[in-house]
């Protein structure tokens, strides 16, 4: 699954997210958020390549349990699941590099 450009229309619960097989990046944000819409193109950039690696793009804000969950507090916020464990987090990611070095805790990345 490559890059997903629009924010699920529902969001996964906990318990579908830790039964996750893979590599997976979890993103927290909103698509009104200048720091998500600003990181938009590194993050489509570094997963460009990636198809072994699912894109699950989840809207935050109060009351949503996923992301209390994972103790998101900024946007965006990135969690590297590998079979459903965090093996890495960035937060308001600002280079390829970073994403690159995350994405290298992945299995298939």
């Amino acid at each position: 699954m490559p890059y997903a450009a629009q924010h699920l229309a529902q969001s996964p619960t906990r318990d579908e997210i830790d039964r996750l097989p893979g590599a997976t990046v979890l993103e927290f944000g909103t698509p009104w958020c200048g720091h998500c819409q600003r990181a938009q193109p590194l993050i489509e950039t570094a997963l460009k390549d990636r198809a072994g690696v699912a894109h699950i793009k989840v809207e935050d804000g109060p009351g949503q349990r996923l992301g209390r969950s994972f103790g998101v507090k900024l946007w965006p916020t990135l969690v590297f699941l590998k079979d459903g464990q965090e093996v890495a987090r960035l937060v308001r990611p600002q280079g390829r590099g970073e994403l690159e070095q995350a994405l290298e805790q992945l299995p298939g990345a």
